[in-house]
């Protein structure tokens, strides 16, 4: 068909607008509808877009505003205060399946430079995927939640330091390797070099000054970003990189958040057209066989990461049903894979065959893993008993409280952020807690006065009777679950407790349905904060507004 790149634009975006509208529907991530998009308008369908020309230019700026964002959003916090937890799974997962997955490709007939890409390309998930899953699930803050952010900023970090290698030593080199690597190595300390003399000297004056428009502040993001990228790109390492690296160097300025935010619909947008032009390459010459290769490698993906996630959780004595939904986030390969493959191709490492097989995978992985998300708490009801019993190691944290402490006046589930705050207010008002946890690094590094902190889990209704319950004038749970609250309330009456038992609720369904089952209190966190803001705010208005009206006409700030 042939149409004016305007007029092709134009019918490509209708299309993906149309078929991301039933993906929606179908709860499925837009990657999965783009790449569809891009099979339907490329050489395999309507011959539309091919792999070179106006497409592949945007594909091309999508792939350099994603890893400029992740390196934005580089978090080293978050993987030290998720502990050695995402150190260890997220290096132990990709350790594991690559070996594995090598191994499976090799027994499929590849050779060995094919089989190592595939191999490589089966570690990596989706962090954008992942992260607005569990966003909206509102289990972003939750234990799994946390470590599974934490070991997916690992996987991102490797990802690029195998693209760093790949395009290093991926080309043509010298007859002398020795020269060779040493002129890679030169490179790329004079790149690393001057980024961080940039840091150091231009870019934070510069964009102090930028950043007073916030217009400005956008375009100087991509202009920089690209320019990083083009320069990497000729010195011989992908443009990739040099994206990624122009978001370090901008990580620890106060306008990352700022300007992350304000890049990430330009992110999507572009994106699209990565996997558009991603989906016109697919080759299904011998489908079947890449049919048949591409369910091994889902199944493989489906399973074998999650239960490598579990079992090394596990051993670091978590509970299962905390391993169980961090692994689940790791059953999908990521954009990440399909940009690796992308790359692969272009140094002529594997052929459009073997990016159309990672792909089927990806959209298979994909399109399963997030219905296991959605899910995960109705499976695990399912068969999480059966994992308990092959794979539960936490008694060696449980602490067991043969001599409980005697002035315990309240006994406190959760120190999170809500449960941590109510833990705080409670001791320094010379109330004495017992406060559960089931995430060690929260016990360990608890210090709150007249607070002891303690390894548990609300739903263990056999460690209650290791818990002075016979002398808490209270039991408050601060986990937001309803599921979980029910259960601790099933095991309070189990064990005949007479005090007020305390639960949360973060909707207002929850809340009634605790009432009905019995809660003596149901505290609902935003719906007090929002009423007491408000009433805080009326009352700072109100006297606002008085003072202003005095003769003196004296209108300093007024807080609360």
């Amino acid at each position: 068909m042939d149409l004016h790149d305007f007029s092709l634009i134009a019918a490509v975006l209708a299309i993906a607008a149309v078929v991301a509208l039933f993906a929606v529907r179908l709860k499925q991530p837009l990657i999965v509808a783009f790449i569809g998009v891009g099979i339907l308008v490329g050489p395999v369908g309507l011959g539309w877009v091919t792999s070179d020309g106006t497409v592949e230019l945007l594909a091309h700026l999508g792939i350099a505003i994603l890893l400029f964002l992740v390196g934005l959003k580089l978090d080293l916090h978050l993987i030290r205060t998720t502990g050695p937890i995402a150190l260890a799974t997220g290096l132990g997962q990709v350790a594991f399946t690559s070996v594995v997955g090598y191994f499976i490709a090799i027994a499929l007939g590849m050779d060995t430079v094919t089989a190592i890409y595939v191999a490589v390309a089966l570690t990596f998930s989706s962090t954008i995927i992942i992260v607005k899953l569990l966003s909206d699930k509102r289990e972003l803050e939750q234990l799994h939640g946390r470590i599974a952010v934490g070991f997916l900023i690992v996987q991102d970090i490797v990802v690029v330091l195998v693209m760093i290698g790949l395009t290093a030593f991926g080309q043509e080199g010298t007859d002398n390797l020795a020269l060779g690597v040493g002129e890679v190595l030169a490179k790329g300390l004079g790149l690393l070099i001057g980024i961080a003399l940039l840091m150091k000297f231009v870019i934070p004056t510069l964009i102090r000054s930028i950043a007073q428009s916030q217009e400005l502040l956008v375009l100087f993001g991509v202009a920089y970003a690209v320019a990083v990228a083009a320069f990497s790109d000729w010195l011989g390492f992908s443009s990739e990189v040099g994206a990624f690296l122009a978001g370090v160097s901008l990580a620890s300025t106060p306008y990352r958040d700022a300007l992350g935010a304000r890049l990430v619909s330009l992110r999507d947008f572009l994106l699209l057209f990565f996997f558009l032009a991603l989906g016109s390459q697919l080759e299904f010459t011998d489908a079947r066989s890449q049919l048949t290769g591409a369910a091994i490698f889902s199944l493989f993906v489906l399973i074998g990461n999650p239960l490598i996630v579990i079992i090394i959780m596990s051993l670091m004595r978590y509970p299962v049903r905390v391993g169980f939904l961090a692994g689940l986030t790791v059953a999908q390969i990521s954009e990440f894979s399909l940009i690796l493959a992308a790359l692969g191709l272009s140094l002529g490492h594997i052929s459009n065959a073997t990016v159309s097989l990672i792909t089927v995978v990806g959209l298979i992985t994909i399109g399963g893993s997030t219905y296991l998300i959605l899910y995960s708490h109705q499976i695990y009801a399912k068969i999480g008993p059966w994992l308990e019993k092959v794979f539960d190691r936490t008694q060696g944290r449980t602490v067991a409280l043969a001599d409980p402490p005697s002035d315990t006046d309240v006994i406190l589930y959760g120190l999170g952020r809500f449960g941590g705050h109510v833990a705080d207010r409670l001791g320094q008002s010379g109330w004495r807690v017992l406060a559960v946890d089931f995430d060690p690094y929260r016990v360990e590094k608890n210090e709150r006065p007249n607070v002891t902190a303690v390894f548990g889990s609300a739903e263990d209704i056999h460690f209650l009777e290791t818990l002075p319950l016979s002398r808490a004038k209270c039991v408050v749970s601060s986990v937001p679950l309803l599921d979980t609250n029910k259960a601790l309330l099933h095991g309070l009456r189990h064990h005949d407790y007479r005090g007020c038992v305390a639960l949360t609720a973060h909707t207002m369904r929850d809340a009634m349905e605790l009432q009905r089952s019995g809660a003596d209190i149901v505290l609902e966190p935003f719906d007090f904060a929002a009423t007491t803001t408000a009433n805080s705010l009326a009352e700072m208005i109100v006297e606002l507004e008085r003072r202003r009206d005095d003769e003196d006409g004296a209108a300093g700030p007024v807080t609360r």
